[in-house]
This record gives C-alpha cells, sequence and structure tokens, in this order.
C-alpha cells in the first residue's frame, strides 16, 4: 500500500470522539518536503492518535505504539470539550505507560460529557493529550493518559510525589438542589429580594407587610 511506512507532514486541525474507540484527528496535509506535491490541501477525516508523531526534527521515526498504550481508556462519549490548561502545561509530565514512566511535554486536555459514563463521577475520566518525549523509541508519540496515568512536575509551585496517591474516586453527585433544604422556600429564595428582613442602620429590622387592608 502507498505510504504506508512513510510519514507526510500535515496540521492536526480538530479532534474527534467516537465512543468505544480512540481519539480521531482531521488532517490536513502541507506538502512540505515533498518531491511531487500531490497531497498539499489535502484532508483525511479521523486519524486515529497512533498514526500522529510530533512535528519536530527526531532522531529517528518512533516506532508506532499500541492502541490501549497509546489512550489506555477509550473515548466516553461524542459530546466533549477541548481545554489547554496553563497552570500545568510548563513543565514535563510523568506519563505511566505499560508499567514504565516516561516524560511528556503537554498539549492540550479533551473532556467528555453527554453520556451516561462521562457524567458518572465514579467513572468519567479526561484523555490529557501529550508528545513523549525522552522516551526511546517511543520518542515523538502522541498519546492520550487519563489523571491515574499521569503526575505533573513544577519544581516552582509544588514537589511531585512518589508512590500511588492514596485516594479514590468520589461516588458523590454534587448538586445544589438535591440537597433537602431545597425543599425549604425560606432557604431556597433566602437572597437579595427576599422582604423578611431589611437592614437598618447598621442592624436587623424584622418588618411585616400588611395585606387586605381596606
Amino acid at each position: 500500500m502507498k505510504y504506508h511506512g512513510e510519514y507526510l507532514h500535515g496540521l492536526a486541525i480538530a479532534v474527534n470522539t467516537v465512543p468505544d474507540r480512540c481519539l480521531s484527528f482531521q488532517v490536513v496535509f502541507t506538502g512540505i518536503e515533498e518531491e511531487d506535491n500531490v497531497v498539499g490541501g489535502a484532508m483525511w477525516a479521523r486519524m486515529p492518535i497512533t498514526s500522529l508523531i510530533a512535528d519536530e526534527v527526531l532522531e529517528g521515526m518512533p516506532e508506532r505504539m499500541d492502541t490501549h498504550l497509546a489512550q489506555p481508556w477509550d473515548c466516553s462519549s461524542r459530546g466533549h470539550s477541548v481545554v489547554v490548561m496553563d497552570r500545568v502545561s510548563s513543565s514535563p509530565w510523568m506519563c505511566k505507560i505499560g508499567g514504565d514512566f516516561y516524560k511528556g511535554r503537554y498539549l492540550f486536555t479533551v473532556d467528555y460529557t453527554d453520556s451516561h459514563i462521562s457524567d458518572d463521577p465514579a467513572q468519567h475520566k479526561q484523555s490529557h493529550v501529550l508528545q513523549l518525549i525522552d522516551a526511546d523509541k517511543w520518542t515523538g508519540n502522541i498519546v492520550a493518559l487519563p489523571n491515574n496515568r499521569v503526575r505533573v512536575t513544577n519544581p516552582a509551585l509544588w514537589v511531585a510525589g512518589e508512590g500511588p496517591p492514596d485516594f479514590a474516586p468520589s461516588q458523590y453527585v454534587h448538586s445544589a438542589e438535591i440537597h433537602d433544604t431545597y425543599t425549604d422556600p425560606d432557604v431556597t429564595f433566602n437572597n437579595l429580594y427576599n422582604q423578611s428582613e431589611r437592614k437598618t442602620s447598621g442592624k436587623r429590622k424584622k418588618t411585616i407587610t400588611r395585606t387586605n387592608d381596606k
């Protein structure tokens, strides 16, 4: 098959999330470094994450990773958002892949929503998309790892821990309106427009509203 085992220069311009599949990307090819440029401007939809490598000079082309190593959890929903978390984007991340740790460069995060799995606090996972650096045969590959497969470093702000964090995922849905007090109107409507109390001269004063006064 033509181009099998080769790399073409391109730009990943969009991400797609299909449940029970790995991340895939919309790619537009640039035709850079092509002797006979027949691909410049051509696009490819849903290119899997395992087909992408970093756009930089590498000592050698990285070995292609198995999907379960590059992204250990499939996408949980078609609904998603793409965010860049600046506070944790500057320093290398430690990525646990296949039982070993490798350095990674943070790119962005895909957060899932609008499905019973992604909206379940016990099952929700994010995909942190990173470029592997100093990772031997995988240097340059792009991976998508959840929170429990990464450790963020930032020597100026915190000390990175060692060993597994000793906490479990939350099973609780945090919501104001499911609390028992929501059925009490004195609590629910206790806002600036509540006329049951007024402040006069720095003191609280009860007021009585007269009705049906004829």
